[in-house]
């Protein structure tokens, strides 16, 4: 269900395990409630699966969606 109002492009970082994953994804500011933007639930969706993918090292198809880092110690 797409959501009406204004749309915004962000950066969002996911970490998950060794990962670093940056992705763009499209917030929702309402015009009901424009105090706060919102994600839709295709959203949220793929940023769950960001965050699977990450935590299983899928490193092919997280270089698809985003820019990978991975944490290194010190």
């Amino acid at each position: 269900m797409r959501l009406e109002g204004k749309r915004l492009k962000r950066t969002r970082l996911i970490q998950k395990g060794r990962y670093v994953v940056a992705v763009d994804v499209e917030l929702v500011v309402p015009p009901e409630d424009p105090s706060e933007a919102c994600y839709e639930s295709e959203t949220i969706e793929f940023l769950r699966k960001v965050e699977r993918r990450a935590a299983r090292g899928d490193l092919d198809w997280l270089r698809k969606v985003g820019k990978v880092f991975q944490l290194v110690g010190s």
